[in-house]
């Protein structure tokens, strides 16, 4: 009788230490899941503050777009035929059924293939086609190819200007400060007819 009742007081003994070794882990896991939490909460409020800081700085600098030409073109029909457009370079109106692709172009690209891009959100910078080559290099340096369109245009007044659909802002150079105020403001802005459509 003796070992029986010695059996069973092992076996209440190794039940107890499996149900602490049982809490044991459970606990780490708990404490793990916890920290694994704690982590990313951290990371998700740094992320929110790097985000909220780098949208506040791409706000347009107050008064930089003052100079800003605003027309009124309505969103614009489709034409295989030369556009004859009142402004130079052209801001909207009618224009080629496909659109410029987005990028950086050494030669002049037609304008109504622009117009397209400029109805779906782009920006289309252009630049005297005289204007230095360390110049132009320095445009492509501070623009990306997202949504914009850079190339040489002869008939224009200023040595660098920015278009947008229904916008237009001249530039006294490639240093401009104004250019990357325009970008922000106007690369898919509200004037967009077609936001989001293909560039």
């Amino acid at each position: 009788m003796g070992s029986n009742a010695q059996r069973r007081r092992e076996e209440r003994e190794k039940k107890v230490a499996q149900m602490r070794n049982d809490d044991t882990k459970r606990s780490r896991r708990s404490n793990v899941l916890l920290t694994v939490g704690l982590v990313v909460a951290v990371v998700l409020a740094v992320g929110g503050v790097v985000w909220a800081v780098q949208a506040g700085t791409d706000d347009p600098t107050p008064g930089a777009l003052d100079d800003v030409k605003v027309y009124d073109y309505k969103a614009a029909d489709h034409t295989t035929d030369p556009v004859d457009y009142t402004e130079s370079p052209p801001v909207g109106g009618p224009h080629d059924p496909v659109p410029q692709k987005c990028g950086f172009y050494d030669a002049e690209i037609p304008p109504e293939k622009a117009v397209h891009s400029l109805e779906h959100g782009a920006v289309w910078i252009t630049y005297a086609p005289d204007l230095p080559q360390s110049d132009v290099a320095t445009l492509k340096s501070r623009l990306t190819e997202n949504y914009t369109l850079l190339s040489p245009y002869a008939d224009q007044d200023a040595p660098v200007v920015a278009t947008a659909w229904n916008t237009q802002l001249q530039l006294d150079g490639v240093d401009d400060p104004r250019l990357d105020d325009f970008v922000t403001a106007y690369r898919q802005g509200p004037q967009t007819p077609e936001p989001g459509a293909t560039c």
